[in-house]
């Protein structure tokens, strides 16, 4: 009997399907550094054997679902439930995939399959890669890219549903699949209530109410982050129960909830790496402490040799101290623990052909647009700078620096003929800090507003002419602020307070970058957009295949952060100077975020260091034209906009289609109402009428998601390891002359330098921390790249656009390649020898300043 026959004659017919999975492995990373699991997988490695001992495969079933042909109520038809057969070699198969082949019967009123249903009936949850059907009639091969995890079929209210890898807009939905497509929404957004289950995989919003800990003491209290006081993007809602003292705030808990399909896969390396993150408040924080506590560690760094050490010998503590605490995996495989020897660190780039070039004007100038915080630099059009304060509460805080300062190194310009040649720039760390200075200068740490200006020299390049720090006034806000304007200086004592004003400048530059540039403009902006994409647009809907590979992994390390970063006492409280205000400022800040200015284009207009220009390569004329930042990321961003207009335009044939897309209007209407909710009614937010529109959209938050945050999280160790470089702290005021600490900074600078800028400790939990961040997983997807290969669509049309995608990036780097090489371009490398490498878009696993990955994975 032929198979044909079998399809379109009475008889059935019997298909070949092939299951790929990953058995979840008792021993895996996420459950071994997570003692509160210890016992669980004690009955979870007995389940396993349990699981072994009654046939793995014979314990999964599939059911397929029509496409073509509907029951009595209109849905696709179901067939009778099959189980897997034996396991099978594939020369396809990654690390720790199986395959198992299943031979299902398949009836002639059956038509065409378009999904199935999988079941489950093992203690254990399995990975779900892939299935596939072959040699049915009229169609081949039939693919469906899983990538689930499926628990034991009584956790779920209905069965797991997986769809063929087809493409549909709502209305071109083949009929029979409609009422799947609509129910498995339904699951995926829950109903708002209870606590989630490791096992759920519901998507919701919640606030930021999980920072603090009201129950352990007022010190780790945290005001809650989102609403119309502090208004933030939202999170994943977990259903956790509040706290005794602040029904408003979650309580902490070892078990934070993650969408199940969010969570790392058991065998991503990038594990390794957020768990290395976890191990470090876990386990080196207790360990260090001890050290400096018991004196076994001295506190400060004496000398810039001192700080060189650590990449040398490391950090060395004694056998006897270290044997009283437990081995830590993590801290051996990742900063080569061995014998005495704690942690050792490598050699940022910024010092590997020159330690010293970080101490350059040059250097300060260039990593303002080529470091690792290279978006905040704004041209400079009025003057003297002016303060958007309000007066009444905090004074004039209009800028000191004069004429005199800038005019004896403009080259014989006036102010007035520099600001109109576009010469003038200023990093401006000024308003947003003020009103949280007194607060911040109340504790250990002490430390000024700042306001830097720089000119563009005629080789290219900038240089700093003059800093502003600017203090609270003694008797209150409202007599404005105590400032002072430095100047460069080479000479003598005056030479390292010169120093010590651009490391105000850059711890300032620090902090907004960890907080506001890195976590708020990368990692938490995007969080809302996870959530509402998986609640509203289906699997099968063109827009959720574009972006779902930009997602890769946020919502966890996000969740992550939450618990060990950016949480009350937590590393980045420790380690930077905003400490319990970090978060409650990135708040305050968001308040002026838009999302259409973090498109490239808009922002480097919007800071003033592009014009528009139609007749320029990417639409806009940059201001300094060799600005490595700006100009790798105008090719990037070019090449990302391209493949989604493609795209877009393959499956939106009018703009008319687009609006009477109901998934898509229900995704961007929750977006912007929840998800960003607290700014839903700023005039900026696109209104998702037009095709033009949704390209925008689509290709800034895949901009953000991949290379805005390559650009400012890869350069974090290769240019801040260097503590000297990047301070995140200052703990004393600048010298006067004449007092007792102008006299030590002259005697000693180096010793009195470091006594002002991150201490040791500090420095080392700093350093630990970005090393990590910094790392690229083994198997991470990259810009141009998809996990599932050709399968993630069966339209040929975005499939071949999708690699020319991929090429036209390939060509990109090579021209980067040879930008670096070009020595006319001097902000490409600079006096730190360190060619500008972030924006390239591949890279090898590991520590390479290089590498744009699809999404906001670490």
């Amino acid at each position: 009997m032929s198979l044909v026959r079998g399809f379109f004659g009475n008889d059935k017919q019997t298909i070949k399907g092939t299951v790929v999975l990953m058995r979840k492995n008792v021993l895996d990373i996420n459950t071994i550094l997570d003692p509160s699991s210890f016992v669980d997988n004690i009955f979870d490695f007995a389940g396993s054997l349990l699981d072994a001992a009654t046939a793995f495969a014979t314990s999964i079933s599939i059911q397929l679902i029509s496409s073509t042909k509907a029951d009595g109520q209109g849905k696709g038809k179901v067939g009778t439930a099959t189980k897997l057969r034996g396991q099978i070699s594939l020369p396809t198969l990654g690390a720790s995939e199986e395959a198992y082949d299943v031979n299902i019967e398949w009836d002639s009123d059956f038509g065409i399959p378009g999904a199935f249903y999988i079941k489950n009936f093992m203690t254990n949850e399995f990975y779900l890669k892939s299935f596939t059907l072959e040699d049915i009639p009229n169609q081949g091969t039939i693919h469906f890219v899983c990538n689930s995890w499926v628990y034991n079929n009584n956790k779920y209210k209905t069965p797991r549903i997986f769809f063929a890898n087809n493409t549909y807009l709502p209305g071109d939905t083949p009929a029979p699949l409609v009422k799947y497509r609509e129910d498995e929404l339904k699951v995926v957004r829950g109903d708002g209530t209870g606590e989630r289950q490791e096992y759920d995989r519901i998507y919701d919003y919640d606030v930021y109410n999980d920072l603090g800990n009201p129950d352990k003491g007022d010190a780790y209290a945290r005001p809650v982050l989102g609403g119309s006081v502090l208004p933030y993007p939202r999170r994943g809602r977990t259903g956790r129960g509040k706290t005794r003292k602040d029904p408003n705030s979650e309580k902490p808990s070892d078990f934070v909830y993650l969408p199940r399909d969010e969570a790392f896969g058991h065998l991503k390396s990038s594990d390794f790496l957020a768990y290395a993150l976890k191990s470090v408040s876990q386990d080196v924080l207790p360990v260090l402490t001890d050290a400096f506590d018991g004196n076994i560690l001295s506190l400060e760094f004496d000398s810039f040799a001192e700080v060189h050490k650590l990449y040398d010998g490391g950090v060395t503590l004694p056998t006897s101290f270290l044997s009283k605490y437990a081995p830590i995996p993590i801290v051996k495989e990742i900063f080569r623990s061995d014998g005495e020897q704690f942690l050792k660190y490598p050699p940022p780039k910024v010092m590997q052909v020159d330690k010293s070039a970080w101490m350059t004007d040059a250097e300060f100038a260039r990593e303002t647009i080529a470091g690792v915080n290279p978006n905040v630099i704004k041209i400079l059009k009025e003057f003297p700078p002016r303060s958007k304060l309000d007066t009444q509460a905090f004074g004039d805080h209009t800028s000191i620096i004069t004429k005199e300062h800038l005019e004896p190194q403009l080259g014989g310009l006036t102010v007035e003929q520099a600001i109109e040649n576009n010469k003038l720039f200023i990093l401006d760390h000024h308003d947003y800090l003020i009103p949280y200075l007194r607060k911040i200068n109340s504790s250990t740490t002490q430390t000024y507003a700042t306001r830097t200006i720089f000119f563009l020299k005629d080789d290219g390049t900038l240089t700093p002419l003059a800093i502003e720090l600017s203090k609270p006034h003694g008797q209150g806000d409202e007599f404005g602020p105590l400032s002072e304007v430095y100047v460069p200086q080479y000479e003598g004592v005056e030479a390292y307070i010169w120093l010590l004003a651009k490391a105000y400048v850059v711890v300032n530059d620090s902090c907004y970058h960890q907080i506001v540039s890195h976590w708020l403009s990368t990692h938490a902006v995007v969080e809302p957009f996870v959530i509402a994409t998986n609640r509203q647009l289906s699997v099968v809907h063109p827009v959720y295949k574009l972006l779902f590979p930009h997602y890769r992994d946020t919502m966890n390390i996000n969740s992550l952060a939450r618990k060990s970063l950016v949480n009350a006492d937590g590393i980045i409280e420790k380690t930077f100077l905003w400490g319990r205000y970090s978060l409650e400022m990135s708040a305050v800040i968001y308040k002026d975020w838009s999302f259409v200015d973090q498109a490239l284009p808009n922002d480097l207009v919007k800071r003033g260091v592009a014009v528009k220009d139609p007749s320029a390569p990417h639409g806009v004329k940059l201001l300094i034209e060799d600005y490595p930042y700006a100009s790798d990321g105008l090719e990037i961003w070019d090449a990302i906009k391209s493949w989604v207009e493609e795209y877009v335009a393959f499956y939106y044939k009018s703009d008319e289609a687009l609006q009477k897309d109901p998934e898509l209007q229900a995704w961007w209407k929750e977006l912007v109402q929840v998800g960003h909710g607290d700014l839903k009614d700023k005039a900026w937010w696109p209104k998702m009428q037009t095709r033009g529109e949704l390209v925008e959209v689509s290709t800034t938050l895949i901009w953000i998601s991949s290379a805005l945050h390559a650009a400012v999280n890869f350069g974090q160790y290769p240019y801040g390891g260097l503590i000297l470089n990047r301070p995140t702290i200052s703990r004393r005021f600048m010298p006067e002359k004449g007092s007792a600490a102008y006299d030590a900074l002259a005697k000693n600078p180096e010793k009195e330098f470091l006594r002002t800028i991150t201490a040791k400790k500090e420095t080392l939990i700093d350093l630990t921390v970005i090393e990590i961040l910094s790392r690229h997983a083994s198997d991470e997807f990259y810009l141009g790249e998809r996990d599932g290969g050709d399968f993630w669509t069966s339209d040929a049309g975005p499939l071949e656009a999708f690699k020319r995608f991929g090429k036209k990036l390939a060509e990109i780097e090579q021209k980067l390649v040879q930008k670096n090489n070009d020595e006319t371009l001097r902000n490409r490398t600079g006096p730190a020898k360190m060619p500008y490498t972030l924006l390239f878009p591949s890279s090898e696993e590991g520590l390479t300043f290089r590498g744009i990955p699809n999404s906001i994975s670490i």
